[in-house]
């Protein structure tokens, strides 16, 4: 359902509209996770560090689907709010063929340099032929992930938070099935978990299309849209490519710490990967909350009310709160638990590392959560430069530090930079969000 976000009571409106985001997370996360819990039970401890050790460079590509969707629902959120729908309909079908083109061009280039990503990040050679396996299924099936994100962007936009959530349980739950089967019953160990998510994800992207064409047919327009237009992908490109660039450098810090992790060895490794998923699932949590916000924001600025954006930032850093606080009540006081679902009882350095990373990041939830809200303002407003400057300060500072920290602390130092990044981080952004340059924008 298409949905018109400058309407209504700000904090009603933003709960609606990011409830089902947030449902969404659960089950894109659940399936993410799934992979390696089947993986770890069914496959064994060194099939779950060989998916977790290709998981840094998958979040290469992802970045680059994610940045993408960013950048053309801040486009569209703003002409749809400034009820151009001739223009916005011109902007998603550039977004698409423009994606289209771009995820076949990655795919061919990722498959080929695989092994070499895999070296790079120093990945032990018990680990190495399924790590490397796993890592080419995953990007053969990029253009489907690569679509599925920028068309979830495109309903974001237009109000409906809902239709990706129907294909996201539909997906998540195929996933799941498909893992057990793939990996407990026909043994395929860690193809299987890859196998799994291809099929899942290319069939909830076909669908999700043909459901996406249908509803922008509901839209009435005058006169002809053009399947691309170089001036709108300039305009969607200033929002996109910061944001491709942001995610992406936050994915290659990522291998740095991923490549400093895997010197400790494959169960460090295990441990960490275990973690380190339900970190993500957290923080995605937070990142999707974030997106509701840009969107709430790009549709508000474009009907020139900026004082409901306000109102959204408020129930935003409300609705995180909300959500931060079982994470941490699950992660800091039932760590062996939660770290217990992946691995078997007799991987005890790999519980243990998985426990200590959890107790250290998870108070800080609270902290990380303001930034990725005021940042939801930043983006939806076009603000870029103030948006990189944080998010990239947080990242530089947790990469350098980990590795000043680990020639000290080992494996705690590199836990230690998490919450110090974060931190300096959330200062810097609710600092850009009170300066106000985002009032500034135009449609």
């Amino acid at each position: 359902m298409i949905r018109d976000l400058t309407e209504g009571e700000p904090q009603k409106v933003l709960w609606s509209f990011t409830l089902p985001m947030f449902v969404s997370v659960i089950f894109q996360q659940l399936y993410n996770i799934a992979d390696s819990v089947i993986a770890g039970k069914f496959a064994g401890e060194d099939a779950l560090a060989a998916v977790g050790a290709s998981y840094p460079i998958t979040m290469i590509f992802m970045a680059i689907a994610v940045g993408s969707n960013i950048g053309c629902s801040v486009v569209i959120s703003q002409l749809f709010g400034a009820k151009r729908y001739q223009d916005m309909k011109t902007a998603v079908l550039t977004t698409l063929t423009t994606s289209f083109v771009l995820s076949l061009i990655l795919t061919v280039a990722g498959v080929g340099v695989s092994p070499l990503l895999m070296r790079g990040i120093r990945t032990p050679e018990n680990i190495f032929s399924d790590g490397d396996l796993y890592l080419k299924i995953y990007i053969g099936g990029f253009t489907f992930l690569f679509l599925y994100n920028v068309i979830t962007g495109v309903f974001t936009s237009l109000g409906d938070s809902r239709t990706p959530l129907y294909f996201l349980i539909g997906s998540s739950l195929g996933n799941i099935l498909l893992d057990y089967i793939f990996v407990a019953w026909f043994g395929w160990g860690v193809a299987g978990v890859a196998w799994a998510t291809f099929l899942a994800q290319g069939v909830a992207c076909v669908l999700a299309a043909i459901t996406l064409k249908g509803r922008l047919d509901t839209i009435e327009t005058e006169g002809k849209v053009s399947l691309f237009s170089m001036e709108m992908l300039k305009r969607i490109a200033l929002i996109a490519v910061p944001s491709i660039l942001q995610q992406s450098f936050i994915s290659v810090g990522n291998i740095f710490i991923q490549s400093l992790v895997n010197s400790f060895g494959s169960s460090v490794i295990a441990g960490y990967s275990a973690a380190v998923k339900l970190n993500t699932f957290t923080i995605t949590s937070f990142t999707t909350l974030g997106n509701g916000v840009s969107s709430f924001t790009a549709q508000n600025l474009g009907a020139k009310k900026t004082e409901r954006v306000k109102k959204g930032m408020r129930a935003g850093i409300m609705m995180a709160f909300a959500i931060a606080v079982p994470f941490f009540i699950a992660f800091f006081f039932l760590g062996r638990t939660v770290i217990g679902l992946f691995l078997t009882s007799d991987s005890e350095l790999a519980m243990k590392t998985g426990m200590e990373f959890l107790r250290v990041v998870s108070p800080f939830y609270f902290v990380i959560s303001i930034k990725l809200i005021a940042d939801g303002v930043l983006r939806g407003s076009g603000a870029m430069g103030e948006f990189m400057v944080s998010t990239f300060s947080d990242l530089i500072l947790r990469v350098v530090l980990s590795y000043v920290l680990a020639a000290e602390f080992q494996t705690l130092g590199i836990w230690l930079s998490w919450p110090i990044g974060w931190s300096i981080a959330t200062v810097m952004s609710v600092v850009f969000y009170k300066k106000g340059n985002w009032k500034k924008t135009k449609v």
